[in-house]
């Protein structure tokens, strides 16, 4: 398996936590597709269209041997199997995911665009991407993903919600 990306999941619809790992399952049982790691899962407000529940937020990084495109139309069924409806731009659903990174290219067509063109602006989808990838620098930006963090106003927005363990088990944090 050649490549390597990153996908941000969420959910504010339905059992949130089960839409996040029937997602992983999903993706993981293409036989294309491995997971190499994941981060916390973190509970979100919504951005865009407030009027709606509290996401919960993770980022998976993935070995693939799809394409890119591959790579999007297999995320694109899995959000159909698992209830995915398009009804309001960033409004409710049950699962969403965005391939953020796809190794180190620069992908720009009608339907893709890596890097995920708001990736950098979207704190619930930086804080978890550093989690795991906290050396990463961003070849489409001079500086590091850090400080590109730094500079964003919405971090209060994105609190822990389930800590990854060192065994790669999620487990409650304590209040």
């Amino acid at each position: 398996m050649d490549n390597s990306a990153f996908i941000a999941l969420g959910s504010n619809l339905g059992n949130r936590y089960d839409n996040l790992t029937n997602a992983i399952k999903v993706l993981t049982n293409h036989s294309e597709i491995n997971l190499v790691n994941s981060s916390s899962i973190y509970e979100t407000d919504p951005v865009g269209y407030e009027n709606q529940d509290l996401f919960l937020n993770m980022v998976i990084e993935i070995q693939t041997a799809l394409s890119a495109m591959e790579l999007l139309e297999t995320c694109l069924k899995a959000e159909l199997d698992l209830g995915r409806k398009r009804e309001i731009r960033w409004g409710p659903r049950t699962i969403d995911l965005d391939i953020l990174t796809y190794n180190q290219e620069n992908i720009e067509s009608e339907k893709l665009i890596v890097p995920h063109p708001r990736m950098l602006e979207r704190a619930f989808v930086m804080i978890p991407f550093l989690e795991i990838n906290h050396d990463s620098k961003f070849w489409a930006i001079d500086k590091p993903l850090e400080a590109s963090l730094n500079e964003l106003a919405n971090k209060e927005g994105v609190r822990i919600w389930k800590r990854k363990n060192g065994e790669d088990v999620f487990e409650p944090i304590e209040s």
